[in-house]
Formats: structure tokens, sequence, C-alpha cells
């Protein structure tokens, strides 16, 4: 009885040594990826160097570029995507930077 629970034990021991030489194999290599160079910029407006500060560590000028609500934008359109930026994203924007971000925003696009 001993012998078959020792044997047993042997054959499992086996089992999960060959699965951890297969899995220390298949492991995944890191990836690296190399991004075209960063053309878009922002366009020249009130308080620029605010929103750039704010913004651009997160997305690149395409972004806002690309917003789906047409070629000007109201600044309640603005004010709301602030927000968001904010709320839903955690962009560590200061309360006194909002207004110069929504003003920029509605001035230059």
């Amino acid at each position: 009885m001993q012998y078959r629970s020792m044997r047993s034990a042997l054959v499992v021991g086996g089992i999960v040594a060959a699965a951890m030489m297969v899995a220390g194999s298949l492991q995944a290599k890191p990836v690296t990826y190399k991004l075209p160079p960063e053309v878009a910029k922002l366009k020249p407006g009130p308080n620029l160097d605010v929103a750039a500060a704010n913004c651009i560590g997160c997305h690149s000028a395409d972004y806002i570029q690309t917003q789906p609500e047409g070629p000007k934008f109201k600044k309640d359109f603005w004010t709301a995507e602030v927000n968001k930026m904010i709320k839903v994203y955690g962009a560590p924007i200061d309360e006194a930077d909002v207004g110069k971000i929504v003003d920029y925003l509605t001035a230059a696009y």
C-alpha cells in the first residue's frame, strides 16, 4: 500500500515538473513597438499652454481634432468633454484650469 502511494506521488511529481518545464519555455516575450513621430499640434489660441500641459500628456492633438460634433464646437460641449476627462478617465486637472481649457478649446476648435 505504501509503495503504491509513493509511486503515485512520484508520477504526479514528474507530471508537475514536466508541465513546469513546458510552461517555462512558453512564457511570453516582451513586445516593443516603434511609434511614428507625433505630427499633430494643438491649434493656437488663448490658454494654449494650460491645455497642452493638461491634455497632451494623455492623448494627442489628433484626438481633439477628430471629435464627432462638427467643425466648431460650443462651450457646453467642451465643458462636458473636460469634465468627462476628469470624472471618467481620472485626468488630474486642477479646478482652476478647467475654465481655461474650456475657453481654449472653444476658441481654437
